[in-house]
């Protein structure tokens, strides 16, 4: 999975600070998209590694490259925890709740819809 932090201006006026963090997020095969994929949280989800500095109830703007598929997926999100670096077992990173709208929706489809049957695998995963 590669992950492309976009920092925010921190020289920026106060009205663009409050802009949601860019991540671009590209992943390449399906057992990392597994790996990566929250369905147990509502709307859907995704761990992101990152060793990005984030707070719970951030808002983030993730863009998507999701395997072969053209296009990406623009789809805002919201920090719901964080896996910070020296977690015995775990990697570093942030788990991102989709928004509650179209395009979280359309993020969550297109996931399930590249997993296929791998949603129900027992394999572990980033998350748990």
């Amino acid at each position: 999975m590669a992950i492309q932090d976009k920092q925010p201006d921190t020289t920026a006026p106060a009205a663009e600070k409050a802009r949601p963090g860019l991540l671009q997020v590209s992943i390449k095969e399906t057992a990392a998209l597994y790996a990566a994929y929250m369905p147990y949280v509502q709307g859907g989800g995704l761990f992101v590694p990152t060793t990005r500095p984030s707070n719970m109830g951030d808002e983030l703007y993730l863009v998507l490259t999701l395997m072969d598929e053209p296009g990406k997926l623009p789809v805002t999100g919201t920090v719901i925890w964080i896996t910070p670096a020296g977690t015995p077992g775990r990697q570093q990173g942030i788990g991102v709740r989709f928004a509650a709208d179209e395009a979280g929706q359309r993020a969550r489809e297109r996931i399930e819809k590249c997993l296929g049957g791998a949603l129900n695998s027992s394999r572990p995963t980033h998350t748990i």
